[in-house]
């Protein structure tokens, strides 16, 4: 709970009341590797803050294969499902992981009573916004094997928690290829 009060105060100032109500608010989930924060379709319901573990977003291309399109890691707050409307795209914990969780009904009384809290939301979702387009832009115009490298000064925790399956679907790069650039760097 304190890792994710003294990140939300990144963003904006609580005093202790209003640190309590929200606190009062939050439940704590663990999601088993392969089971869903959010399914695709389905309007969500709650919003969470890692504690512990990795979770994916991911689409379906025009083949119907998956391409993951970033990863969630501890100390995020995974929020922002109202610029998809319905079309939510699923999030899958890749690892086993705990979250905090706040529901919409949660997030109602906390925007109705917690002044400033609205303001708080919108930094953390332009701050997530800005993380992913950076994590993702460099990506598109580099060669394979500077792709990983890239992914691996990004997400150094990650290397080794991810399968490869999903590297390689973040990287658009076939699995056998991320196989190769691997052997070679070692």
């Amino acid at each position: 709970m304190k890792e994710f009060i003294e990140y939300i105060l990144q963003f904006g100032y609580l005093n202790q009341q209003q640190i309590d109500f929200i606190i009062s608010k939050a439940t704590e989930l663990e999601l088993h590797k392969n089971e869903y924060f959010w399914k695709a379709g389905r309007i969500p319901k709650q919003i969470g803050y890692v504690l512990e573990g990795v979770l994916r977003t991911y689409k379906h291309d025009d083949d119907g294969e998956e391409k993951t399109r970033y990863f969630i890691d501890e100390n995020h707050l995974i929020l922002d499902w109202e610029k998809f409307g319905n079309n939510v795209p699923p999030i899958q914990a890749i690892t086993t992981c705990k979250l905090l969780v706040l529901s919409k009904q949660d997030l109602e009384d906390i925007s109705n009573t917690v002044e400033g809290w609205n303001d708080i939301l919108q930094k953390i979702t332009a701050k997530n916004n800005n993380e992913k387009l950076e994590k993702r832009s460099p990506l598109v115009a580099q060669d394979a094997s500077t792709r990983y490298a890239e992914f691996m000064k990004q997400f150094p925790t990650m290397v080794n928690r991810v399968p490869l399956a999903y590297v390689a679907s973040y990287l658009g790069i076939a699995q056998q290829s991320l196989s190769r650039i691997r052997k070679n760097i070692r």
